[in-house]
């Protein structure tokens, strides 16, 4: 009894100290308002009062907002889709988190697709100072260009490797300071854990399984006796992996810059009980230039596998589907696009666009993927509209794989995606 009695005392004391701190903020408040209504204060210290009231207000909101995607998809590698002349679908809604809590930052992103619920990134982060920041969680892998080695809704073929647009779970620092960008990371495993840890949730709403993801990772080791699509019979996992990019801005007067970076990673690989069973690395070159209106994007990348028994392809995860890569293959894109503001009703911008990949020298004597696509942004208010027209070979998503050992031939999709942003 006298033990409960201490409790309810502290408890007690701590919730008198948050009602004076709410009295202290509130007659703080009063005081501000109380100057400005007496107009004995000029108008820049009217400005300060109202700087110092956002702030504060800022300083512990966590904002709340989203997307809702739907999208026109014609493909002529589909009987039904061009029988029906092309097909509209629900393609994403999500929730967006991102605020501070005192000095504590959080971004995080929920998405709804028809087949499959997921976390895009969810991490929390401190500014150490004005040029370096630390996060921890979900959060994007630093490699090649970023946010995104493409202009288009399709992304580019890296995306399909991993190696674009990827997140997983672990630690990152990010040193931005005038043109030089320093980032450095540690990823203990992907964004849904290690091995032993989410294959028990095979079957169960959230995840279903290892392929309900937004970002490509490799989930097996491809044996030769299993199909493109099939569930790894082997399965494999990033672990352990090192980060870093390094990227110096060169500015050239009147809003042009030419951005030039080098990227790498190092890793292991394990199985589902967490024993090695290969490491991994990959290796960047990227520029990023603007000039004026237009935006050029330029990537090489190599990566590899290198599995301790040799297999040469690797299963990877995404989308509810399983997919098969190379364990080892050379990358390059190429990447434009040109700004042009209009004034046409709601319509506020066009960003037209053409980017192309390539993936070759392919383990396994794979054959080369690559993917065009051309395209325009269209910017009216909330609604981002990407209008793209994609030419491919062994190309996921566009009727292929890049599992081919043939020259399969070339496939086309026309689509739209429309996205309300709020």
């Amino acid at each position: 009894m006298q033990q409960q009695l201490l409790e309810m005392q502290q408890q007690l004391d701590e919730l008198r100290a948050e009602r004076n701190e709410e009295e202290k903020k509130r007659e703080q408040m009063e005081s501000r308002l109380a100057e400005v209504e007496e107009g004995d204060t000029d108008e820049e210290r009217v400005k300060e009062v109202a700087a110092e009231t956002y702030d504060e207000k800022k300083g512990t909101e966590i904002d709340v907002g989203g997307a809702v995607r739907f999208q026109y998809v014609l493909e002529d590698y589909n009987d039904s889709s061009k029988e029906n002349n092309g097909i509209f679908e629900m393609d994403t809604v999500r929730l967006n988190f991102d605020g501070t809590v005192g000095d504590v930052i959080l971004s995080a992103e929920w998405r709804w697709y028809q087949y499959m619920n997921v976390i895009h990134h969810a991490w929390v982060g401190y500014d150490f100072s004005d040029a370096l920041q630390g996060q921890v969680g979900v959060n994007q892998v630093p490699f090649g260009v970023t946010p995104y080695n493409s202009h288009s809704f399709f992304f580019s073929s890296n995306y399909y490797l991993g190696l674009e647009d990827d997140y997983d779970f672990g630690t990152k620092l990010i040193y931005d300071e005038g043109p030089l960008n320093i980032q450095g990371a540690f990823y203990w495993n992907d964004e849904l854990g290690s091995g032993d840890s989410y294959l028990g949730f095979d079957g169960g709403d959230f995840p279903d399984f290892l392929n309900d993801r937004y970002s490509y990772d490799i989930v097996g080791v491809r044996d030769s006796s299993e199909g493109t699509f099939a569930t790894p019979s082997s399965f494999a996992f990033d672990s352990n992996v090192f980060n870093g990019r390094v990227a110096y801005t060169f500015g050239h007067g009147d809003g042009n810059s030419t951005e030039i970076g080098l990227s790498g990673q190092y890793g292991d690989v394990t199985d589902d009980v967490s024993s090695t069973i290969g490491d991994q690395h990959a290796v960047a070159a990227h520029l990023v230039g603007n000039y004026g209106p237009w935006n050029l994007q330029l990537q090489a990348t190599e990566y590899e596998y290198d599995m301790d028994n040799g297999m040469e392809r690797m299963a990877v995860g995404a989308y509810d589907f399983f997919d098969t890569i190379a364990s080892e293959a050379t990358s390059y894109t190429a990447n434009v696009a040109y700004s042009l503001p209009v004034n046409w009703g709601p319509v506020s911008n066009l960003t037209f666009y053409n980017d192309y990949s390539l993936v070759t020298d392919k383990s396994a004597s794979l054959e080369d993927t690559w993917m065009n696509v051309s395209g325009v942004a269209v910017t009216s208010g909330g609604l981002y509209t990407y209008i793209d027209f994609i030419l491919a070979e062994n190309q996921p998503f566009i009727g292929g794989s890049m599992d081919s050992a043939t020259q399969s031939g070339t496939n086309a999709r026309f689509n739209i995606n429309f996205g309300y942003y709020f």
